[in-house]
């Protein structure tokens, strides 16, 4: 498969500038980690307001980092002009949440010239060892022409 080529060459720029804007991922607390062209890692570190009632992070904060990050990867392979939102997507739980941080990476899997598809992993990791807990895919779509919001 040929590396994947973002039509934006400064998107890196962009997609750290979109996520700075991101209340809810402030709020949370989550961290752009990784970004390059067609795949984007989001960190979360453990808070015990995050979790349920087991003391596991919360599937609501597991399936937000997963679909940012699932939306960034697609996002920076979108054009300058644009920008992205999710149309659908489905995760999967499959081990319990548990660890100091969680790391979630998106990465596409096709980009079209409208719907773009992701494939969606969020690992715990705890003492070092890292244990998958979701996996999902997401359907994006490009707002062409229409960039994200600035301030």
């Amino acid at each position: 498969m040929a590396p994947l080529q973002p039509p934006d060459t400064d998107f890196e720029r962009r997609i750290r500038a979109s996520f700075a804007r991101q209340g809810a991922m402030a709020l949370i607390g989550a961290t752009l980690e990784r970004v390059e062209p067609g795949l984007v890692e989001i960190a979360l570190p453990f808070r015990s307001d995050l979790t349920q009632q087991h003391g596991y992070f919360h599937a609501g904060m597991t399936s937000a980092i997963a679909d940012s990050a699932g939306g960034y990867a697609g996002n920076t392979l979108f054009p300058a002009d644009s920008s992205v939102l999710t149309v659908e997507f489905k995760i999967n739980l499959i081990a319990p949440a548990d660890g100091e941080k969680l790391i979630a990476t998106g990465r596409v899997r096709k980009t079209g010239r409208t719907l773009t598809i992701c494939d969606l992993e969020v690992v715990a990791i705890r003492a070092g060892k890292s244990t998958t807990c979701a996996v999902g895919l997401q359907t994006l779509i490009c707002l062409r022409g229409k960039p994200d919001l600035a301030g």
